[in-house]
């Protein structure tokens, strides 16, 4: 009975999960101190790049780039990228998961006193990596910026069974964030609360 309690759950979980997940083309009118992409796609770095190229922040760092993977070589993913955003654009090379790219990400953003980014990833994907960052950078104003892979139909993704698996698999990963979370908080108010006593 609790399986089935369980299952019952996570199903009504999923479905609010990718129904809610972001559509509607994300704002650009907002500037903020450094734009995050989280790679995984073309997409997210032509954004990032048009969005440092139209003066919406200071600096671009790309989270989870493959070693031996310049500047010059990302610019060629958009071409249009002008050669004055070259000093703008810095690198990560530590991550390989989502939870890497918040990290590298974060210490980014507080090594350079930023107070405010806009995250670059899939739609899909923006629900968790917002969480892993959040943890991470609480006090870090954070602007989501979704793009929309073509072959990710998220807007019908009960017609497309591929879509409809990659979904349950973030939202499952969505829900261990989530957990991590809240057994991160609750360690750091046991550890506030011993301070106090001592």
């Amino acid at each position: 009975m609790t399986a089935v309690l369980l299952a019952f759950a996570w199903a009504l979980g999923f479905v609010f999960f990718a129904v809610t997940l972001p559509q509607d083309p994300p704002d650009e009118t907002v500037s903020t101190d450094a734009i995050v992409v989280f790679t995984g796609g073309s997409l997210r770095l032509e954004a990032g790049l048009r969005l440092l190229s139209a003066g919406k922040a200071r600096k671009l760092f790309i989270s989870g780039v493959h070693r031996g993977v310049d500047v010059e070589e990302l610019k060629r993913v958009w071409k249009q990228a002008p050669e004055t955003v070259d000093c703008c654009i810095v690198l990560g090379y530590e991550a390989d998961d989502t939870s890497g790219n918040a990290r590298e990400s974060a210490d980014w953003v507080n090594g350079e006193g930023y107070r405010s980014i806009r995250l670059v990833t899939a739609d899909y994907h923006m629900p968790r990596s917002l969480i892993e960052f959040r943890m991470l950078a609480p006090e870090v104003t954070v602007i989501p910026h979704p793009v929309h892979p073509p072959h990710v139909k998220t807007s019908e993704w009960y017609k497309y069974p591929g879509t409809a698996l990659l979904i349950a698999g973030e939202y499952t990963k969505t829900l261990v964030a989530v957990v991590r979370v809240w057994i991160r908080r609750g360690f750091n108010a046991l550890l506030a609360d011993g301070d106090a006593r001592t």
